[in-house]
């Protein structure tokens, strides 16, 4: 039985604060997110479908990120998580919903604010790359900011994700790689995806659920 979506806000928001409350984070390379929220060019927060929960939980104090949800049920639960924490969104990751959300974060890049992508959901392959977050990319000259995190005790769904809820007292890392822009052109597109696709393999190196 499915929990009505704003369980996300009353249920959920409790829960993840009682159990944040017990983690023990460790962050590395803090200089280059500050490095990218700087730059006012507009940045990309890209991060691995299944870490959502530590990673909207984490930046929640940023107060000023859109994130890229899809029209699913489960984006409806995020949606209702992550506007209680403080989140904009837009809605759609795939087809013709895909193209207007991804219109729609042009414009908010362009403006020079930050973004959140999740550029293997909504339903995999798990870590595998989806276009979109590079074409915004390239398309508004906004950064690029690879970001993971780990947990050294957590729960994994049975998801295609295996979506990760760190335990508690667990030690929770979070890991941002340096940020870049995309250059022009199909060559910079497809340097552009290679250069996310190794950060992100890189920042995931010794996570091995």
């Amino acid at each position: 039985m499915k929990l009505p979506v704003s369980a996300g806000k009353w249920l959920g928001v409790p829960l993840v604060a009682t159990l944040a409350a017990t983690w023990r984070v460790q962050v590395h390379g803090a200089e280059h997110e500050r490095r990218a929220r700087a730059s006012r060019q507009g940045c990309l927060y890209v991060i691995w479908h299944e870490t959502l929960l530590p990673q909207t939980w984490f930046h929640r104090t940023r107060g000023d990120i859109t994130m890229l949800v899809s029209a699913t049920i489960d984006g409806d639960y995020l949606m209702a998580f992550g506007g209680a924490l403080g989140y904009r969104a837009v809605r759609g990751a795939a087809g013709q919903a895909g193209v207007h959300a991804l219109r729609e974060l042009t414009g908010i890049l362009r403006a020079g604010h930050p973004v959140a992508i999740a550029p293997d959901g909504p339903l995999g392959p798990r870590r595998v790359l989806k276009p979109g977050v590079l074409v915004a990319a390239q398309r508004t000259g906004a950064l690029v900011l690879p970001i993971h995190v780990t947990a050294d005790r957590a729960w994994r769904f049975d998801s295609w994700d295996r979506f990760l809820v760190p335990s508690f007292f667990a030690r929770v890392q979070v890991r941002y790689a340096e940020p870049f822009a995309v250059e022009s052109g199909e060559a910079g597109l497809e340097a552009g995806t290679a250069r996310l696709a190794s950060a992100l393999a890189e920042l995931s190196r010794e996570d091995q659920a």
